[in-house]
Formats: structure tokens, sequence, C-alpha cells
């Protein structure tokens, strides 16, 4: 079972919604994870140095929380080859879907954009209907 985390999830979303905030007001983009990264892929892209402060914030964000005494557990009942199957099957939906949940999820919605209204639903139904079927359709 999952742990009830009100405040430190609150937290996060509240750092979330500000760094959509503060990207979209300074440089106008969309904060995009999988659009980040992918525009890195590209050699010499223009955008690289506010993508790459982006990426490494959003990676040190969990060294320095757990410096000033955050504690984090990952526990997963599956392999790593499970867990980089799934990995590429979210790579497959962020194509076909144009863009990942932070995109859609937190900036789409945050704008009333239609599309990603509709992606993010998409999203929800998947997870959920993945989620019913692993947990009840295979004995866990």
């Amino acid at each position: 079972m999952t742990t009830f985390t009100p405040y430190a999830s609150l937290f996060g979303g509240v750092l979330i919604g500000l760094a959509a905030v503060i990207l979209m007001a300074f440089n106008g983009r969309i904060a995009g994870m999988t659009a980040m990264l992918g525009g890195l892929l590209e050699p010499q892209h223009p955008d690289a140095p506010w993508r790459i402060a982006f990426l490494a914030g959003a990676i040190a964000a969990p060294f320095v929380a757990t410096l000033l005494g955050a504690e984090f557990s990952f526990a997963s009942p599956t392999t790593g080859a499970v867990l980089a199957l799934g990995g590429v099957i979210v790579g497959v939906g962020v194509t076909y879907a144009s863009g990942c949940t932070s995109g859609h999820g937190v900036c789409g919605i945050a704008r009333l954009s239609p599309r990603s209204i509709v992606a993010t639903a998409t999203f929800m139904a998947t997870t959920f209907a993945t989620v019913t079927i692993i947990r009840h359709g295979f004995g866990g």
C-alpha cells in the first residue's frame, strides 16, 4: 500500500507549479519534461542552457531535500527489466500524445487546452486500468 503523505505531496505540487509558472514567465515555454529532454538530444540546440538548468534542478532537488532531512523510500515488486519495459511503453505513449503528464497535466490543463484535458484524462484512465489489472487481475 502507498503511504499517505499530504504535506509532502502538497509541497511537491506547489514546487512543480511554481517551476512551471517561472519557466513560462521567464522563457515563455511549457514545462514538459519529455520535450525538454528530447530537445537536448538535438546537437547544438539553442535552448540547451535553460533545458539543462531545469532538468539539473529536477534531478538535484531530491538530493538537496535529503541533505535537509527529508527521507525517501522506493520499493518495487517488479524487476528492473519490467521497469525498463514500462519506461519504453511510457515513452511510446508520450510520443503519440505529443507530450507528457507535466506538459499536458500541469501546464496544458492550467491553460484550459482541450487537447491537454483529453490527453490527461487518457493518462489517468490508463493508469487506473493498469493498476486495477495488475493488483486484482494477477493476484497482487
